[in-house]
């Protein structure tokens, strides 16, 4: 009897220069390459997903700040995932075992079902599409709402870019915001939506391509700057010339970028994250502040897409 690796039932894709591997626990891209060149951190087959690495996030992405809600009159609590900040963190499908409906040798597509529980009363039927082109990786993700009442939502993808050798601090970043989420600095809790260049332009203003240096982020972006197809670009760029770009469409009006620092060095900043999402951190909680945090409510049979791409700078 075959034994199901770790991160789940592993779908390799092909096309062209580009391979990817999907893993189907928590829809999961585990690795994806140029030319034998990765563009992502990657993880082994056999191994525990670290942390979130590569996975899709839904029906939250980022953070519920304390795990708690107020939704159409009532309150939720959810359970604290991330305990070291007391948040409900990156939604409940990143442990989700996605089965495969469709797949061919450059795509795979995967459902989950989203179950109602007591702290998210609805169920929520979530696919992911992946699909390998000459531009590289298109990640779709759909979700219907299948309850009787309208269900708050919102999705992105954590992947961990690569522009090449050496680590974040090697590399150039063009990040097309105007606005950077503004936190508390031990608990990540949103306060104001300054302009980039407002308080620190050093560590947030990269509208200009970059080297990131020491900065240290782990903040949410938006104003994004669209080029006349409305689709927003960062880039990241090594020295030797190689790089990598994530693109997405008006679906996700913020992205969160952070340089994965670690208490271990070894295991520091070696890759950067670039997460496109449809919501705000904490959107849950949107009438808690005075920006648009971009909750989707999902009328019921109602569906909503979100899209973006990563691919190689050659």
């Amino acid at each position: 009897m075959a034994v199901t690796p770790a991160s789940g039932t592993q779908h390799a894709l092909r096309a062209g220069d580009y391979e990817a591997v999907i893993a189907s626990v928590g829809a999961t891209l585990r690795s994806l390459t140029y030319r034998g060149r990765d563009l992502v951190v990657p993880f082994e087959a056999d191994e525990v997903r670290p942390a979130h690495r590569g996975a899709t996030l839904a029906p939250w992405p980022n953070r519920v700040v304390d795990g708690k809600y107020s939704f159409a009159g009532r309150e939720f609590q959810l359970a604290l995932t991330e305990p070291a900040r007391s948040h409900a963190l990156h939604g409940l499908a990143t442990w989700l075992d996605f089965e495969a409906i469709d797949k061919g040798s450059d795509h795979v597509t995967l459902a989950a079902v989203i179950q109602p529980q007591t702290a998210y009363p609805w169920r929520v039927i979530v696919t992911a599409r992946f699909e390998l082109g000459p531009d590289g990786l298109t990640q779709s993700v759909t979700a219907r709402n299948d309850s009787a009442e309208p269900a708050p939502w919102g999705t992105g993808p954590h992947p961990y870019l690569v522009a090449g050798p050496g680590h974040v601090d090697e590399w150039t970043l063009e990040l097309p915001a105007t606005q950077v989420l503004a936190v508390t600095p031990d608990r990540l809790i949103p306060t104001d939506l300054v302009p980039v260049d407002a308080d620190d332009p050093e560590r947030f203003d990269f509208r200009t391509a970059r080297s990131i240096g020491a900065a240290e982020i782990d903040h949410a972006y938006t104003g994004l700057i669209r080029g006349s197809d409305g689709i927003a670009t960062v880039r990241v760029a090594s020295a030797e010339g190689t790089g990598v770009e994530m693109s997405w469409d008006a679906s996700c009006a913020w992205v969160q970028v952070h340089t994965a620092d670690k208490p271990d060095p070894a295991q520091s900043r070696l890759g950067l994250a670039v997460e496109p999402m449809t919501c705000a951190p904490d959107a849950f909680n949107a009438g808690s502040y005075d920006y648009d945090a971009g909750l989707i409510v999902l009328e019921p049979e109602a569906s909503a897409t979100a899209s973006w791409r990563i691919g190689a700078i050659v």
